[in-house]
């Protein structure tokens, strides 16, 4: 049995109930679950095994990122002018040639890249299996990271020849795809409490399958208990897409193949009206809010404040490495506060809100109840930034704010599932500059094999 307790804790971030903000607290860990916050007075007497002075930091806990493509790592700031549609049909044929190592190498990247940001939990959503690509190699790498992962089975099963917009060489069959999806829940998913590997049912988008694949994903999905995700509503082309080929709104086409509910969520609903709104405020629906792809793809805003009034449940998520082109979660916190204000309203989103979307948020979204706070029986996910720092200058009457307003730093200390992964700033799952060299050669190959 190991222990760790974090005390002197200048600025102590819960999002508990209470929303409790404790200056000089405390936090007590005994495994990989929390058994005690506050003050140190309140922590257990007896020696931890470890101890950590925090006189000089702000805790919170674990970020919580709901939506990302690691493999896009490989392939960062190419097609850099283009929205969406024509992003996607450029960087197509570049993905065709992916490979289970790439694939494996990549997620590692993005997940040290997340971690460094002061994320804990991620989804991944892979949903193009080329070559001897398989899900598999993103949850090898995450239980090699130590990351705590939701590892999302994507899927395309409708090329252009049928009226998609990916190219057939990169679709499956929906047979297949099913198939697989079955066999990942099977071996993977863990339903317990604290798990640190969950599957999720995830084809990708109205775009790229059929209502068929929808209604039968989300019946497989339902009969395994395991969540639903996609994208939605992400641009002005999406919607007339979606108008054009099913003679719905997106809400509406979710609704119609049974994609709503409290074990759905969504990724971007940029363009979600305000019937959609209230639908998926009605059915619980989750949403991910990309807000640096968003801008990157010209996307537009999407309209984060009526979601939250209408307490649909909001996370947040970067999005692909070749669409945002970083993931730094922390980095999108600020991203999004910032959003919300461009069309006139300063209080648009506070800062705790932005907080508090990156950790309850995403807790909600993925359906954990485990994580995205600190309390006695959370999951032992904390995070440390230092605040003696050029960053923090001036704005240690109000350090909460300042980790959102200021300039997005990288963590001092991260802790997942009781288990330290960064120290001094340090990734201690996996060598850094080593994995950088060699995730660098992969891209290389990948991209220059184009040509």
């Amino acid at each position: 049995m190991h222990t760790i307790l974090l005390k002197n804790i200048h600025t102590l971030v819960t999002m508990d109930s209470a929303r409790r903000e404790i200056a000089n607290g405390a936090v007590f860990i005994r495994d990989n679950v929390i058994e005690a916050v506050g003050l140190l007075g309140d922590m257990p007497a007896e020696a931890p095994g470890e101890v950590f002075d925090l006189s000089r930091h702000i805790v919170l806990p674990g970020l919580i990122n709901t939506h990302h493509h690691m493999y896009q790592s490989l392939t960062r700031v190419l097609a850099q002018d283009v929205e969406l549609f024509g992003w996607l049909k450029t960087l197509y044929p570049v993905w065709s040639r992916l490979t289970g190592e790439m694939v494996y190498v990549s997620a590692k990247l993005a997940m040290a890249e997340l971690m460094l940001s002061g994320c804990t939990t991620s989804s991944d959503h892979l949903y193009i299996f080329p070559n001897d690509v398989r899900l598999d190699d993103e949850i090898r790498a995450a239980q090699e990271m130590g990351m705590r992962f939701h590892a999302a089975r994507g899927s395309m099963s409708l090329g252009e020849s049928q009226g998609g917009l990916p190219p057939d060489s990169v679709v499956e069959s929906e047979a297949e795809i099913l198939r697989d999806t079955r066999r990942v829940i099977e071996q993977y998913h863990d339903a317990n409490r604290h798990a640190m590997l969950r599957v999720v049912v995830a084809p990708c988008s109205p775009f790229s399958v059929t209502q068929d694949l929808m209604r039968e994903a989300a019946a497989l999905a339902r009969s395994y208990g395991v969540h639903l995700h996609t994208h939605l509503a992400e641009n002005v082309n999406d919607v007339a897409y979606s108008l054009e080929t099913f003679g719905y709104r997106p809400g509406d086409y979710a609704q119609d193949v049974g994609w709503v509910g409290d074990d759905v969520w969504h990724a971007h609903c940029v363009q979600l009206d305000d019937s959609e709104i209230g639908l998926f405020a009605r059915t619980h629906t989750g949403v991910c809010h990309c807000p640096n792809s968003n801008m990157r793809l010209a996307s537009g805003i999407a309209p984060v404040r009526k979601m939250l009034d209408a307490r649909v449940p909001v996370g947040l998520g970067v999005d692909g490495s070749a669409s945002n082109d970083a993931g730094h979660l922390l980095n999108e916190a600020r991203q999004a506060m910032l959003l919300q204000r461009v069309m006139g309203d300063p209080a648009g989103l506070s800062a705790r809100e932005a907080l508090e979307i990156a950790t309850l948020g995403g807790a909600a979204v993925l359906g954990r109840d485990d994580v995205g706070a600190l309390a006695p029986g959370m999951a032992a996910d904390l995070v440390a930034f230092r605040l003696d720092t050029v960053g923090f200058a001036g704005a240690l009457h109000d350090p909460v704010a300042g980790l959102v307003f200021g300039q997005s730093p990288a963590v001092d200390l991260s802790i997942i599932n009781g288990r330290v992964t960064v120290r001094d700033g340090v990734l201690l799952t996996d060598d850094l500059p080593v994995l950088v060299e060699r995730h660098n050669g992969l891209s290389r190959s990948l991209i220059d094999g184009m040509g």
